[in-house]
């Protein structure tokens, strides 16, 4: 699993391989995400960071969290979900091709994910009536949802604008807001009598047959009113329109996800089935994709159950099959099934940390390629090598047989039960050097993975990690590498282990250029390297 940020500057596009391609990090989708990574699978959520919520300052109705900034409650989502090893990328989807079981789906940035399962989380889009200025507004004065936002504008002067017949169920709940209220019904719609004069005796002032030309812009450039086509108007300080919808359902279009009409008539949706299922085997949509009407915690909670439900047929069918896939050795089985991606020579740092060390054995944990691994046998080290990809392993293997270095290759999820045991009687902590080397070893909340390699080092060994700068992963996302770094185990989290424990005296920890040699240094330049040792 190591070295795989630090490809050359000229690498092709990448293609990543999971369970579950999210697409849309909505709340629905990082709700779905969230169940499941707690399944263990394997999870690429990706967001082009267009919430359907985008103007709104604050969202209401979300038990425990009413009143939050819609993006924070993204923000505490995406967290959450990183914690459990699922992966959240900045991007586009473009297309999505293939079948369930091997879905493509195509970025913008020219990357591909090989998905077993699609859960499309992408939302809708609005769009308004052309009344001049409306959007300019929208999402502050102008709203669609009386639940929503309607009591922040509660006793003030409201318009709701009617341009179809089922924007009038709204008008009651606008009534029970505000008792200054004008109801506009554009012409077209129609109103039986005794409906109209149900209104007007609720002292609901009613326009009929109304066009709204333009919004009523105040010295401050804030909301007033409307006018109407005909010169009258009408004063306000907050504005309910009906909105039509569009799903934004385009890039799954081509696997046959279509759009059908919603009974509101006012726009169309993604049908599914009530575990969230499409008419398309292995794509699941979830969100107000599926019900306009969704508020935030409803798309949460339909992200949920759609999750859920994922997880339960991916089981079911792994069932069947008589396996325990991994996601992730899946992904790495397929870059390291072609040819060499590095260049074979060890890691600079960790010539630099490792050279003066007493030989013993040692621990190379995501040995991928095996550069460090044979470096430390060529060194006298009795080495095993570790990781996730039995292609990876392989390579090793073979090179080491052709070289005849003393290196014993084992198949080992650092987040597996004892990973790092060997068969010995008393063996745990066995090694006098563990190192891990870029190693992608995907978060948990209880960092067993980090315990792992900590529990691997024998009284008196040393820990050596090797990782790319955080801060520069995040601002570049490694250009053509789609790669989440907060979804995985960093040094920090490392550091906090080795200082709750008296056992450990941390000797290095430091953020340095790498040595001029090493290998794949064309990209990522500066590593974080930590040093450590335990007491004997």
């Amino acid at each position: 699993m190591s070295e795989h940020h630090a490809a050359t500057e000229s690498a092709p596009s990448f293609v990543r391989h999971c369970d579950v391609a999210v697409i849309g990090g909505s709340a629905a989708g990082l709700a779905a995400a969230l169940q499941l990574g707690r399944q263990r699978r394997s999870v690429i959520v990706v967001d082009s960071g267009e919430p359907r919520n985008a103007r709104a300052e604050r969202m209401h109705s979300f038990l425990g969290r009413d009143g939050t900034d819609p993006a924070e409650l993204l923000a505490a989502g995406r967290a959450e979900v990183r914690g459990y090893g699922v992966e959240v990328l900045s991007g586009r989807v473009t297309r999505v091709t293939g079948a369930a079981g091997a879905f493509a789906v195509e970025l913008a940035e020219g990357t591909e994910i090989v998905a077993r399962r699609i859960v499309v989380a992408t939302g809708l889009s609005d769009e308004l009536p052309e009344v001049e200025g409306l959007e300019e507004h929208w999402g502050r004065a102008v709203f669609h949802c009386p639940f929503c936002h309607g009591f922040e504008v509660r006793d003030q002067r409201l318009v709701q604008l009617v341009t179809h017949p089922m924007g009038l169920h709204a008008v009651p709940l606008m009534r029970q807001l505000s008792d200054r209220l004008t109801v506009v019904i554009a012409d077209g719609v129609e109103i039986i009598d005794a409906e109209l004069q149900a209104l007007r005796s609720a002292g609901i002032d009613v326009r009929l047959a109304a066009t709204a030309r333009r919004v009523i812009v105040a010295a401050g450039g804030g909301f007033a009113g409307v006018e109407l086509a005909d010169g009258t108007r009408v004063d306000a300080d907050a504005m309910l329109v009906g909105t039509r919808f569009h799903p934004r359902s385009g890039p799954v279009a081509g696997i046959g996800v279509q759009a059908s009409a919603h009974a509101s008539g006012m726009g169309e949706v993604i049908e599914v089935d009530p575990m969230g299922a499409t008419a398309i085997d292995g794509v699941y949509a979830v969100g107000s994709i599926t019900e306009p009407g969704q508020q935030v915690l409803s798309a949460a909670a339909h992200g949920a159950r759609v999750g859920g439900a994922v997880a339960i047929d991916l089981a079911t069918e792994d069932l069947h099959a008589a396996a325990r896939p991994s996601g992730s050795a899946t992904d790495w089985d397929h870059r390291y099934g072609g040819d060499a991606i590095w260049s074979g020579n060890p890691n600079g740092s960790l010539v630099v940390e490792a050279t003066g060390l007493r030989v013993g054995r040692a621990l190379d944990v995501g040995a991928g390629e095996g550069g460090d691994a044979l470096w430390l046998a060529e060194q006298g080290w009795d080495v095993t090598a570790t990781d996730i990809s039995s292609q990876a392993l392989d390579r090793i293997g073979a090179e080491a047989r052709r070289r005849d270095l003393p290196v014993t290759c084992r198949l080992a999820d650092a987040n597996a039960r004892d990973p790092f045991l060997v068969e010995e009687p008393g063996s745990a902590g066995a090694f006098d050097l563990v190192t891990a080397a870029y190693a992608s070893i995907p978060r948990t909340p209880d960092g067993r993975g980090v315990l792992s390699m900590l529990g691997a080092v024998a009284p008196g060994g040393t820990l050596i990690v090797l990782s790319h700068d955080p801060d520069a992963m995040r601002a570049h996302r490694h250009g053509h590498v789609p790669f989440d770094p907060d979804a995985y185990v960093g040094i920090d989290d490392i550091v906090a282990e080795l200082d709750a424990d008296p056992a450990w005296t941390i000797e290095i920890n430091d953020t340095r250029t790498r040595p001029a040699g090493a290998a794949s240094a064309g990209r990522h330049v500066d590593d974080r390297v930590l040093r450590a040792r335990r007491a004997g």
